[in-house]
């Protein structure tokens, strides 16, 4: 058995490829095989099968591919391979041996590959794992950004497998075999410099100057139309190779003699000039400087030279060689950059136009300054008029520098004589933009805090490129300045392993390649976290990842851990903090309290003992800050090292029974408007602290949408309540979720229940333990496990009669019956459904009468007691009167009344009345249909199949079907 990634998502085993299914169904199985022994939460793979907001059935949908997938599975027998699709909690998990998995086989070939001394090894293992791509990776899956981003960094790692296998070829000498093998992928990749330059350097070596020198005028053309840019030091460097002849057998020209590429390229920084020559002397210069970064400028343009006060900065000598590039304040480029492809490729299309301002934004740690000073590093060769660069310590123990000292040295750098700056920082500003207007400078204004910090030092001239730095959006400067934004987020785990390798050496990483994605996985891809932590590793040579992990997970440790002298993931978020106003800091340390992964406006005022629209303006000044993350309308979230830095801020010790009981007034308002007119499960605490506000649902489908996206938070609020010691919070909320068990009752409810029972049983509530046994009770029976059900059922009557829970002694008596006829004990089923029925009537409460009489008619009907089914099923319609018009009725009103139409219909078919049986399941499915009633519909379109050979039926089937388990 096989699992494939690298080409079509399949299934292969010796009989052939296993049928998945359509496109979802792919999906799923590709988010889980690209996380192998690791639970994949429901939500996560929402995310992996819809692009936009999942719609509200995605949970069954979830469950009824997972539950085909198993089919599939288990028809291969994949059991015996070591495959399981597990459930854990409110996730699943692909069980397997990961060399099934031909991903992992070829990352694993890969790695090998790569620390091979002899060239013809590392040429069979190359070989041997780009053999396993069947064509584009994740193909005939949904095109979901997390899987395209999978898919993306699958391709990465197949092109650097391609490059390394020419390298080996080159190695041994085989330079047209590595043209040949880069030639196909350049094709492919005409922007790819690498790629290009490696496939130059080939053609060149194999006799092919010519296609080389062709190769390398076709990309430049390729980035200038495209990208606005030119070629990188790389490219550059291979066109000068082979210009030259660098190489082959022809002899290295002398120093000062060689060409430079056309204008508008960058050859960037030069390497192997001769000692003592003028590095400016590795090219020959063209008849004019190079074009500028912008497409204003037309290519070969001449640029102006940079005079000031003490003269000009730059010239052309007798030999026309440049010596431009006296002006650099940049840092010195960044050690151990890696990745950041898309955002150096958006960086450079935001630095085109008239005066672009790009402005780079992301939490603290996340690596903007490292990513601006790399790009500008790389593109230096396009700012003839000098780089300019300025630390604003927006968020710095060492306070701000005032605009006058940021622009004296700028106007110091460009030439202006101390005597003749201007003491006023409108003086300097305005001779900083004339300086500016005819020159074409690069200036990089980092860690700025607001818009009027950065608007007094912008450059004048129309060919400048400002970059911008900031932990906070700047929206000011976006509107007043156009400037254009370049978010930068965390590291993908590919780049993220790359560069803890980068500083711990690529060996020791890959001998622990699975404790490295996990350390990345505990940083959460923050680059200042993993260079922390790497470099503990790096102090500390015996200390294996997976000890460094260990330690992370705790994360009462994670945060000291992820610290080193004055640096580190706190003192950097301590200084974001540090500069917010005190309302904002102070919902951002109540929310460290919350139990879930999200807020949304409601729950942040109940925690920090605001109202919502306070609360809302809090958390959007957060999410300006990058302390905060917002994933939908009304719904934010935290990075997990800031939720942990939050969490060790001062809170008010009650934010955390605030927080509980919004949830519990939340929850109780979703449950009155999913299902009118049923009273609560159960009454308030009485130290109950209601919230200022609570969300209000218009009707049955707002709260059910609701309880989708809240579920796993309500039951991890749940958890905290319980772990707390606030039982009667724990149980309450589990049993406030019942009408979304009801409606997705097989959706792994057993876990918080089993909670909730042992939160009842600890705050001595015994009508609370009867009803979350009989809760517990249906939904095992529902998941199979009548055996287990029974257990826990029988004991739930006589607790409820002990409390005089009529109603929820009816319902345990309803459930216990099910768990029975489950068990083949179909007449002790018939007899507690009596007794439900009676006790029910007795309490006046038609709800759960009308209910016993149903499930009585049900048992009947498998006892094939057909007169008795359909007595019983037209006594409880009765009980039921006129249906209301279907816009008022309520969703449990309508299943109700088409469950009891389904059960007469079957009664009157099983009695020999087909006509008047069928008349019946026709409505009841139609009623089904009308109000979006799916199960209702299948039932009643199933028992319709069974007697009826109309045509139509089964399309009608099997497009409600497809309802219950698909997105329609």
């Amino acid at each position: 058995m096989e699992f494939r990634l690298l080409g079509a998502v399949s299934v292969a085993t010796e009989a052939g490829e296993l049928p998945v299914g359509p496109a979802k169904r792919r999906s799923l199985l590709a988010a889980l095989l690209l996380r192998p022994n690791r639970p994949v939460s429901v939500e996560q793979l929402m995310a992996a099968l819809w692009e936009d907001e999942p719609p509200l059935r995605a949970r069954t949908v979830i469950q009824g591919h997972v539950s085909r997938l198993r089919a599939l599975l288990a028809s291969a027998d994949a059991e015996a391979f070591g495959v399981e699709l597990a459930t854990q909690g409110a996730a699943y998990a692909l069980r397997m041996p990961e060399t099934l998995l031909d991903a992992h086989r070829f990352e694993e070939l890969v790695t090998l590959a790569r620390s091979q001394q002899v060239p013809a090894d590392a040429v069979a293992l190359c070989e041997e794992a780009l053999s396993l791509w069947q064509g584009p990776a994740l193909a005939g899956a949904f095109a979901s950004p997390p899987l395209q981003a999978a898919a993306h960094a699958l391709e990465e790692l197949r092109l650097a497998c391609v490059e390394m296998l020419a390298a080996a070829y080159a190695r041994l000498g085989e330079h047209a075999r590595a043209a040949t093998v880069l030639r196909a992928e350049a094709d492919v990749h005409p922007l790819r410099e690498s790629l290009s330059a490696a496939l130059m350097t080939a053609l060149q070596r194999s006799g092919r100057r010519s296609d080389a020198l062709e190769c390398f005028h076709r990309t430049r053309r390729l980035l200038a139309d495209e990208l606005g840019v030119d070629p990188g030091p790389e490219l550059a460097d291979a066109y000068a190779a082979a210009l030259h002849g660098e190489g082959d057998d022809a002899q290295e020209a002398p120093a000062g003699a060689r060409s430079q590429p056309p204008a508008g390229t960058r050859p960037g920084a030069p390497s192997g000039a001769r000692p003592g020559a003028p590095t400016a002397a590795r090219y020959r210069a063209p008849a004019a400087p190079p074009a500028p970064p912008t497409p204003d400028t037309p290519h070969g343009a001449p640029a102006a030279s940079l005079t000031g006060a003490a003269g000009p900065l730059s010239a052309t000598g007798a030999a026309g060689l440049s010596l431009t590039g006296t002006v650099d304040l940049l840092p010195r480029m960044p050690r151990g950059f890696h990745g950041r492809a898309a955002e150096l490729t958006a960086l450079s299309r935001a630095a085109t136009g008239a005066a672009p301002i790009c402005l780079v934004t992301g939490p603290a740690g996340v690596g903007k300054t490292t990513l601006v000073v790399h790009w500008a590093h790389r593109n230096r060769a396009g700012f003839p008029g000098g780089l300019l660069y300025a630390d604003l310590r927006g968020f710095s123990d060492t306070g701000e520098p005032t605009h006058l000292e940021v622009l004296r040295e700028f106007l110091l750098a460009l030439g202006v004589a101390p005597r003749q700056i201007p003491e006023s920082a409108s003086g300097a500003s305005a001779l900083f933009r004339s300086l500016a207007a005819d020159r074409q400078l690069l200036v990089v204004l980092d860690n700025a805090r607001g818009s009027a910090q950065v608007r007094e030092v912008l450059p004048g001239g129309v060919r400048c490129v400002t970059v911008v730095t900031s932990r906070c959006r700047l929206r000011g400067l976006i509107a007043s300045d156009a400037a254009r934004p370049v978010p930068v987020d965390v590291l993908e785990p590919q780049d993220s392993t790359a560069l803890l390798a980068a500083v711990l050496g690529k060996e020791r990483v890959a001998a622990e390649a699975v404790a490295a994605r996990r350390l990345a996985e505990l940083c959460g891809g923050l680059p200042l976290a993993l260079r922390v932590a790497a470099a503990r590793l790096a102090d500390q040579p015996d200390w294996s990842l997976s000890a460094m992990s260990a330690e992370l997970s705790d994360e009462s440790r994670r945060l000291h851990l992820l610290d080193v002298e004055d640096t580190g993931v706190r003192a950097a978020l301590r200084l974001t903090v540090r500069r917010l106003p005190e309302d904002v800091a102070h919902h951002f340390a109540h929310l460290g309290r919350h139990p879930g992964t999200h807020v949304d406006r409601f729950a942040a005022a109940a925690l920090a003992g605001t109202d919502p629209v306070a609360a809302e303006a809090a958390l959007d000044r957060l999410t300006a800050a990058h302390l905060a993350i917002r994933t939908a309308r009304d719904r934010w979230t935290l990075h997990d090292l800031v939720r942990l830095y939050a969490r060790g801020l001062d809170a008010e010790p009650g934010a955390l029974v605030r927080v509980l009981d919004h949830s519990v007034a939340t929850a109780l308002a979703a449950a009155d408007a999913a299902e009118p007119g049923e009273e609560p499960c159960f009454a308030l605490p009485a130290d109950f602290h209601p919230p200022c506000a609570v969300r209000e649902f218009a009707g049955r489908e707002q709260a059910m949408a609701w309880y989708a996206v809240e579920r796993d938070d309500l039951v991890r609020a749940a958890g905290a309540a319980h772990a707390a010691g606030l039982y009667g919070r724990a149980w309450r909320i589990v049993l406030a979720l019942w009408p979304q068990m009801v409606w997705r009752v097989r959706d792994g409810w057993a876990p918080p229940l089993h909670m909730a029972l042992e939160a009842a049983r600890a705050d001595a509530d015994v009508r609370a333990e009867s009803r979350v046994l009989a809760l517990l009770g249906w939904v095992l029976t529902e998941e199979g496990r009548p055996r287990e059900a029974v257990v826990y059922l029988e004991a739930a009557p006589a607790l409820a009669h002990r409390v005089g829970d009529r109603r929820g002694e009816a319902t345990a008596l309803v459930n216990l019956s099910l768990a029975l006829a489950a068990l083949g004990s179909v007449e002790e089923a018939v007899e507690g459904c009596v007794r439900a029925a009676r006790l029910a009537h007795d309490a006046g409460d038609r709800h759960t009468e009308r209910l016993a009489r149903y499930h009585l008619a049900r048992h009947q009907l498998e006892a094939k007691h057909w007169q008795q089914a359909l007595d019983t099923a037209l006594s409880a319609l009765a009980l039921e009167g006129s249906p209301a018009d279907a816009s008022d009725a309520s969703h449990a009103s309508t299943a109700s009344r088409v469950l009891l139409l389904t059960a007469v219909g079957e009664a009157l078919v099983g009695a020999g009345d087909e006509d008047e049986g069928i008349r019946w399941l026709d409505d009841a499915a139609r009623e089904a249909e009308a109000c979006g009633y799916d199960d209702g519909a299948v039932r009643a379109l199933s028992a319709l199949l069974r007697v009826s050979a109309d045509a139509g039926l089964q399309a009608r089937y099997d497009a409600a079907m497809a309802r219950l388990v698909a997105e329609a």
